[in-house]
């Protein structure tokens, strides 16, 4: 028996009609520009937040 014969006696497809999936796909993934406009909302977010932690604080301090 060579190696051929091995090959040619399982029933899987050569090449299946569906590729496996392996990682995250094109469809499942938000569009770039979404996912920069969330980072710039939370940064910006976050940025008046410090400041506005950073009003209290000084007008707190006497």
């Amino acid at each position: 028996m060579s190696a051929t014969d091995a090959t040619d006696a399982t029933d899987a497809p050569m090449n299946p009609a569906t590729p496996a999936r392996t990682g995250p796909n094109e469809e499942d993934r938000a569009p770039m520009t979404f996912t920069v406009r969330v980072f710039i909302y939370l940064v910006g977010v976050h940025f008046i937040a410090a400041f506005l932690f950073f009003l209290f604080y000084v007008a707190g301090a006497k």
